[in-house]
């Protein structure tokens, strides 16, 4: 498999797959209306086995028009063409473990706790693999799970449990680029091809011989941008890493440098962001554009991961029988909005890809509903013909992905017409809630007072320049009051106020003596360093506050 993702052997790899496809008898290579019982809760057909691979800070726009004019996703645009791509989907939460936290359990994050990169699953919680296996299923995962706690760096823990501390730090190094190996150079993620390699060969030798569906999850690293060792050990990911083989898959030209207004214009919320991932400094064009550029690169590298998985599919006959899923945990700004990184209800940040492929799908199918990440847990187990618990925060798209009789529609539990997201980690000194609905996106923070919110029209403004809250305020009235229908956002901010302060209470404690070197020495020592009796009598002053609460 090493060889396999050269650029001729690509291109032959995906032209025996349309070959395939285009004599396939799944309906969903065919585009046309699909009975509703050949997939779901009513099919006497066979359970379909089902294949998802979950990719770490994808952008979603990079799967349909125009974000893929920038960048050559040969395997996303296959999956396009046999299946069903979902226009507008969203995390549940902008970081990590929170959002996968989300989609494994199928519940909202405000109901899951998982208040931060240390905060998830307890590592003993029922997934929807769980029940896919207890109902028949072969199972297997490789890769990147991340959705239990007790994981990531203390860095990462600490700076969000005293992010209402009266401070501001770096916490981040400077992003950058970095250019590695030569034209022939393709494994460059070699972590995540190794898993890759194992998935495509459990395919290959297990799964073939299976008398039962089987349900298989690929979890990669990239397009995660790298860790930055030149800038410190303590330092996070900031390095966008690529080789010319990948980068050559990149369409200069159509690169979009992102507005940037004046740092004195930023909302409050947006100012802490940029400050704490190391952005508010001077940036070149040719700086932003490269790290875009790189990037979507690290796309491309990802995309043939996701062809390595199909093909083995393909190869063993398996492909007319399996459901392919691909999606990402969350977003990558890539420098707009003057960050990167996610932490963001901001397109780049918040919108993730959503493609849908196999038997019964609609082909060549494009989906404006908005959909999220918990809608995955009760999908699944409509796949699998399981019954879906009713207390799940998400729905499942089957009835958007196949055709269904006007009966079966009126006993299905439809998808509402809004998605939620929210973020209480790090890089953020508040916590934010968004309400993405037709074409308006409302974002509220904090207690809903203490800090302004934010209203974006997409259909008018796509990138999201232009904050109308005060301009709109009966439609900001109307998607807040919605928004504190589905959670009471005052309540949970609070809450995460009480236990990051418990946290970090806890932590200082069991450091004992060594608390001033530790703390010291996390990723913001580029500036604690400088002034270290400031910073600390900041977090005492924090600490002796409210302490009733």
């Amino acid at each position: 498999m090493r060889g396999r993702c050269g650029k001729g052997a690509r291109t032959g790899v995906l032209a025996a797959l349309v070959l395939l496809l285009a004599s396939t008898r799944w309906e969903g290579a065919k585009a046309r209306p699909v009975a509703w019982g050949h997939l779901g809760a009513g099919s006497s057909q066979r359970a379909r086995n089902v294949v998802m691979v979950m990719c770490d800070a994808f952008d979603g726009r990079l799967t349909f028009y125009p974000g893929n004019q920038t960048v050559s996703l040969p395997f996303i645009n296959f999956m396009k063409r046999y299946g069903t791509v979902f226009l507008n989907a969203y995390t549940n939460s902008p970081i990590c473990c929170p959002s996968r936290a989300a989609m494994w359990s199928g519940l909202f994050t405000h109901l899951t706790e998982s208040w931060n990169n240390f905060k998830g699953l307890d590592p003993n919680y029922t997934t929807w693999m769980d029940l896919m296996q207890k109902h028949g299923y072969r199972t297997q995962k490789y890769g990147k799970l991340d959705y239990t706690s007790g994981h990531h760096s203390v860095s990462n823990r600490v700076e969000a449990w005293t992010r209402d501390v009266d401070f501001l730090l770096r916490q981040e190094g400077r992003p950058m680029v970095n250019l590695t190996g030569n034209k022939t150079f393709v494994r460059v993620m070699e972590e995540d091809w190794q898993n890759t390699d194992k998935a495509a060969s459990w395919i290959r030798k297990e799964a073939t011989n299976f008398s039962q569906p089987f349900v298989l999850y690929l979890g990669l690293n990239l397009p995660h941008p790298y860790p930055s060792p030149s800038t410190g050990e303590n330092f996070g990911s900031s390095t966008f890493l690529t080789s010319p083989f990948w980068l050559e898959k990149v369409t200069y030209e159509a690169i979009k440098i992102p507005k940037w207004p004046p740092l004195s214009d930023l909302h409050p919320i947006d100012y802490y962001s940029s400050y704490t991932k190391n952005c508010t400094g001077q940036f070149t064009k040719k700086e932003i554009r490269d790290i875009r550029a790189f990037y979507y690169a690290m796309c491309a590298e990802t995309d043939a991961m996701l062809g390595e998985i199909i093909s083995a599919l393909s190869d063993t006959g398996l492909l007319k029988r399996t459901i392919v899923i691909f999606t990402a945990d969350h977003g990558e700004l890539a420098m707009e909005h003057q960050q990167f990184y996610k932490m963001s209800m901001y397109e780049a940040s918040s919108h993730v890809p959503l493609l849908v492929m196999g038997p019964s799908i609609k082909a060549h199918h494009h989906l404006s509903n908005v959909v999220s990440l918990v809608d995955i847990y009760p999908t699944m187990l409509d796949i699998a013909r399981i019954p879906i618990p009713q207390n799940l925060s998400g729905y499942s798209l089957i009835p958007l992905l196949a055709e269904m009789a006007e009966d079966e529609v009126s006993s299905r539990r439809l998808h509402p017409t809004w998605v939620l997201s929210e973020f209480h980690g790090c890089n953020v000194n508040s916590s934010t809630y968004m309400l993405r609905t037709d074409k308006w996106k409302y974002i509220a923070y904090s207690d809903g007072h203490s800090v302004p919110p934010q209203l974006f029209d997409l259909s008018a403004d796509p990138d999201e320049l232009t904050n109308i809250a005060t301009t709109f305020p009966e439609v900001s009235h109307s998607l807040d009051k919605k928004l504190r229908s589905i959670v009471n956002y005052p309540r949970i901010s609070a809450s995460v106020h009480k236990y990051n302060k418990k946290q970090f209470i806890s932590w200082k404690l069991s450091l004992g003596q060594n608390y001033s070197n530790v703390i010291a020495n996390l990723r913001w020592h580029q500036d604690w360093l400088k002034e270290p009796r400031k910073y600390k009598d900041a977090i005492h002053r924090w600490l002796q506050m409210n302490t009733n609460e």
